[in-house]
């Protein structure tokens, strides 16, 4: 590693560390990631510098939050998921729509092209939007990244603070005490589920399979539990440190001040991702009420963020990690795979039909 950029890793770990605390102390829900985010966006706007922050180290938070999510789908878990399907599959189908018909709607407000919005206000990975933009004729990329990164921002430090508001209040006005894993109890069995996480995750990244190092650790560690092998709970100290490392990674993801026409791409982004939360928790409380899951366990369920920060969530706030985490995953694989070979199709027919019109 380069002497220069060492200096700046550590710095921007203890910044976040220091801020993350400062955040837990005053009792921000998921203080760690939020006070990661927070500080080092924060910091590379004003003083206008890049800090180093190597892509293994979010990996390794990814991989931390993948096996805790890995520990919850239990044979009688996925036996669950599996009769929750045609659910998933409906609430994907009208979140996607909704998407798709809130970006139709601002396209057609604010004159931006429709390919642009469409691509950006879908709730997928925003390396596999950034792709599926690229390689789309006429889709303006910076529009994309900055409605992609502007909804995981608001994701991310509104769905905490609607959870432990007053909306989800009274439901998580207590949580029952649970035992604490102490570090000691690692050993020696997260050895192997370690191993076995990284091995799946470098199979998954060879594979070109999304998210690899969030996959990877889930089904690898699922897989483990399967077949007998008991994976240890992890200590709290060790979720704080993955939020941190993949806060950092968010933090310096964001650079509003190198965008044009800022004021109507931050109003743009602002109204599509409201109508997205909004959407979102309309159809939680219509899942909570059917099916009689807690309303935070729906919601972060259909929550239209990334899965590591919603698992994150889940396990401050003790909703059923196991259904939060089958649906994000049937979200995931269905806009990973589904949506880009069916809005390409899309964008193709358009382009012929409009040029037929000339």
């Amino acid at each position: 590693m380069n002497s220069q950029k060492f200096p700046s890793m550590v710095f921007a770990f203890l910044l976040a560390s220091l801020c993350g605390l400062i955040f837990h102390l005053l009792h921000i829900p998921v203080g760690w990631l939020l006070g990661s985010i927070a500080s080092i966006m924060i910091f590379t706007i004003v003083t206008k510098k890049e800090l180093h922050w190597p892509p293994y180290l979010r990996n390794i938070g990814i991989l931390i939050i993948g096996y805790s999510m890995g520990l919850s789908l239990t044979k009688e878990a996925l036996i669950f998921i599996g009769h929750q399907l045609p659910s998933m599959l409906l609430m994907t189908v009208f979140i996607v729509l909704l998407s798709a018909l809130t970006a139709f709607l601002i396209s057609k407000l604010t004159g931006i092209n429709y390919p642009s919005v469409l691509i950006g206000s879908i709730p997928g990975g925003l390396s596999q939007m950034m792709i599926l933009a690229e390689e789309t004729k006429g889709v303006n990329v910076t529009v994309v990244t900055f409605l992609q990164v502007i909804r995981l921002i608001m994701i991310i430090f509104l769905v905490p603070f609607l959870i432990f508001g007053p909306l989800f209040g009274e439901e998580q006005s207590f949580v029952p005490e649970v035992v604490t894993p102490h570090w000691s109890g690692l050993f020696p069995n997260l050895i192997v589920f370690a191993v076995v996480a990284i091995v799946f995750a470098l199979l998954f990244k060879k594979m070109g399979t999304p998210t690899p190092f969030l996959l990877g650790p889930i089904l690898g560690t699922a897989l483990l539990g399967l077949i007998g092998f008991n994976g240890p709970e992890l200590p709290i100290g060790l979720l704080d440190l993955s939020q941190i490392l993949i806060g950092v990674n968010i933090g310096l993801m964001m650079h509003p001040e190198k965008l044009e026409h800022k004021t109507k791409l931050i109003t743009l982004a602002l109204v599509s991702s409201t109508f997205l939360i909004l959407g979102s928790l309309f159809l939680s409380f219509v899942l909570s009420q059917y099916f009689h899951f807690s309303e935070a366990t729906s919601f972060l369920s259909l929550s239209p963020g990334g899965m590591d920060q919603m698992a994150i969530i889940a396990h401050e706030v003790g909703a059923d990690l196991s259904v939060v985490t089958g649906y994000q995953l049937f979200r995931l694989f269905f806009i990973f795979f589904a949506v880009p070979p069916l809005l390409k199709w899309i964008f193709k027919k358009s382009l012929k039909y409009s040029s037929s019109d000339r």
